[in-house]
């Protein structure tokens, strides 16, 4: 079964460049979608994939890399195609 969220990470995470942790993570997973930057300092990501390899990602969002201090990550079901600009993870 293929699972598209929306995630949205609050915390100290643009710093230690988390955004293009979570791109190369997602990759590493064979999961497909796109990160960006957002103005408040949170980072969003549309990832879609196997159920079970995007849940897996999720929970891996919630720490990130050891520098990342992650304070909450909000998840959604997503299910338009709508693409935003940002970081494109390409399968």
């Amino acid at each position: 079964m293929i699972l598209t969220v929306r995630i949205r990470v609050s915390g100290r995470v643009q710093g230690v460049s988390y955004r293009f942790w979570t791109a190369q993570e997602a990759g590493r997973r064979d999961i497909s979608g796109w990160v960006r930057n957002l103005p408040d300092g949170c980072v969003e990501a549309v990832l879609s994939g196997d159920a079970d390899q995007v849940d897996a990602m999720v929970e891996v969002c919630r720490t990130g890399p050891t520098a990342a201090r992650v304070a909450h990550v909000e998840v959604e079901e997503h299910e338009s195609g709508e693409k935003l600009s940002g970081f494109t993870i390409v399968r």
